[in-house]
C-alpha cells in the first residue's frame, strides 16, 4: 500500500490516544496515558469488556492513591479521560493508536488492515508486540513510515521501561513523537533494532526456557530452581514464577518467534513448556502453571 504520510516534517503533538485491547497490557497502557493527561479511547471486542477494564483501572488507581503516588483528584480526572468502546471506529479522532492485542501475528495484521481506513491519515500506529517483526506488521498498513513498536513492560503502571523499535520504513518524526510521548508517561526508553524479540525478551525468554529445561531434565524442582535464582542471582522472582506471571502461552509464542526467526537450536522451546500450554496450564491467569494458584498460597506443580 502507498504510505499516506511518508514526508512528515517533525514530531506530532499527540493529544488523544487509542488503545486496542482491554486485557492486562491494554488496561495498563490506558491507565498511564490517562494519568499523563491524554484523552484515551479503550476498545475491545465488546464494549462490556472495555467497561470492565475501567473498573480494573479504577481499583489500580485506588492503590496508587493509598500509597500516596497520586491524589483522588488525579484519579478522578484520569478516569474521566477514558472512553470505552467495542469497535475500531472509536479511534477516528485519535492522534496515536497503540495495539495491545494477543501475541498472534495474524490477529494483529487483521486489526491493522481494519484500522487504517478508520483513522486520520496522519495518525501514528504503534504495536505493543513483545517479539514480532515491526517491518512485517507495518507492511499491511497504509502508513509504514508512521508505524513502530512501543513495547511496554508488565505491569505497565509500575514498570519503568518502554522499548522503542523502528521498522525499516519508520521515519524520524514518528520515532521522536513516540519517544517524547513515552517520556511524558514517565517512562525510560531503550531503542532496539527490529530483530526477533528485541532486547528484553531476546535475553529474558531463553533464560526462562532454560529454567523449564532444568525442570524437565530433573536438575531441580520448581521450588529449588526459583529459590536458587532468587537468592543466588538476586532476581526479584524465580524464572518459573515469572513465566507463570507472563503467561506460558506468551512465553511459548515468543520462543517460537526466536526459533523461527533466528534458526538456532538454542531457542528450541522446551517440550515441557509446550506440554503445559497444551494442557491449558497457562500460569497465573489460568489458575495453574508451574504453580497451582487455587489455594491461599501458590503450590509447585512439579
Amino acid at each position: 500500500m502507498a504510505d499516506q504520510d511518508a514526508a512528515a516534517e517533525g514530531p506530532t503533538d499527540v493529544k488523544s490516544v487509542g488503545v486496542i485491547g482491554a486485557g492486562q497490557m491494554g488496561t495498563g497502557i490506558a491507565h498511564v496515558c490517562a494519568l499523563a493527561g491524554y484523552d484515551v479511547k479503550l476498545s475491545d471486542i465488546s464494549e462490556d469488556q472495555a467497561k470492565a477494564a475501567l473498573d480494573i483501572i479504577a481499583r489500580n488507581m485506588d492503590r496508587q492513591v493509598k500509597r500516596g503516588k497520586i491524589s483522588d483528584a488525579d484519579k478522578d480526572a484520569a478516569l474521566a479521560r477514558i472512553v470505552p468502546g467495542g469497535s475500531l471506529e472509536v479511534f477516528g479522532d485519535s492522534d496515536l493508536v497503540i495495539e495491545a492485542a494477543s501475541e498472534v501475528e495474524e490477529t494483529k495484521r487483521e486489526i491493522f488492515k481494519a484500522l487504517c481506513p478508520l483513522i486520520k491519515p496522519q495518525a501514528i500506529i504503534c504495536t505493543n508486540t513483545s517479539s514480532i517483526s515491526i517491518t512485517r506488521l507495518a507492511s499491511v498498513t497504509d502508513r509504514p513510515s508512521r508505524f513502530m513498536g512501543m513495547h511496554f513492560m508488565n505491569p505497565v503502571p509500575l514498570m519503568q521501561l518502554v522499548e522503542l523499535i523502528r521498522g525499516i520504513a519508520t521515519d524520524e518524526a514518528t520515532f521522536e513523537t513516540v519517544r517524547m510521548m513515552a517520556e511524558r508517561l514517565g517512562k525510560t526508553t531503550a531503542s532496539a533494532e527490529d530483530f526477533p524479540a528485541f532486547i528484553v525478551n531476546r535475553i529474558l525468554l531463553p533464560m526462562i526456557n532454560e529454567a523449564v529445561y532444568t525442570l524437565y531434565e530433573g536438575v531441580g524442582s520448581v521450588k529449588s530452581i526459583d529459590t536458587a535464582m532468587r537468592l543466588g542471582a538476586n532476581h526479584p522472582m524465580g524464572p518459573l514464577e515469572l513465566a507463570d506471571f507472563i503467561g506460558l502461552d506468551t512465553c511459548l509464542a515468543i520462543m517460537h518467534v526466536l526459533y523461527d526467526g533466528l534458526a538456532d537450536t538454542k531457542y528450541r522451546p522446551c517440550p515441557l513448556l509446550v506440554k503445559y500450554v497444551e494442557a491449558g496450564w497457562l500460569g497465573k491467569k489460568a489458575g495453574r502453571g508451574f504453580y497451582d494458584y487455587s489455594g491461599d498460597e501458590p503450590v509447585p506443580t512439579r
